[in-house]
């Protein structure tokens, strides 16, 4: 009998502590798309894109180059000298070298100015997500954009991408007219 009572007194204390405790609460988010998507990370990214565009195309001829010198070889396997054959060999190799070279010199430019991009903003971000996920009542909000964090399934009602890139925005443009300087008013002359 004592067993018993204490049974469902315990499970009586469970049950009011579990309606006091509001739900938790989980979401995912990628952060990748917020920092690209919102109105101060269009900018920089629409930059990225052209100040890189003229390097890609120089990289993109230099790979046809190499391409019409591969094919050459193939079409003149049969026909060509064991010399010119040997030289087009290495004028192949020397050009994917350096294109390789260029390549990866590209990549690690763009990475760095990509960096500096995300180092001023993810903090910003950061500051909206945690205000908009206290304010929300999220326990836990995953980035679904890192490697590090294996989301294999999320709902679309736990994506919140959409929300924080409108969040931040408001945010943003809240705080940068904040930051504009007053204009007086013009008083007519009479």
């Amino acid at each position: 009998m004592k067993i018993t009572n204490f049974f469902l007194l315990a499970l009586g204390a469970a049950l009011c502590l579990d309606a006091q405790t509001p739900p938790t609460k989980i979401g995912v988010v990628d952060l990748q798309s917020v920092i690209i998507k919102t109105k101060d990370g269009e900018k920089p990214a629409a930059e990225l894109k052209t100040k890189f565009a003229p390097k890609q195309a120089e990289l993109e001829k230099k790979q046809q180059n190499i391409a019409a010198l591969q094919t050459q070889l193939r079409n003149g396997q049969n026909t060509m000298s064991e010399e010119n054959k040997q030289k087009l060999i290495r004028e192949i190799d020397r050009l994917t070298a350096n294109l390789k070279r260029d390549s990866e010199d590209a990549n690690a430019d763009l990475e760095q100015e990509q960096q500096h991009v995300m180092a001023e903003l993810v903090p910003k971000i950061i500051n909206v997500l945690n205000k908009y996920a206290t304010e929300n009542n999220f326990a836990l909000v995953l980035d679904l954009s890192s490697q590090q964090t294996p989301v294999l399934f999320a709902s679309n009602t736990v994506e919140l991408t959409r929300a924080l890139i409108e969040a931040y925005d408001k945010s943003s443009a809240a705080s940068s007219s904040l930051l504009q300087p007053a204009t007086p008013a013009v008083t007519p002359k009479k």
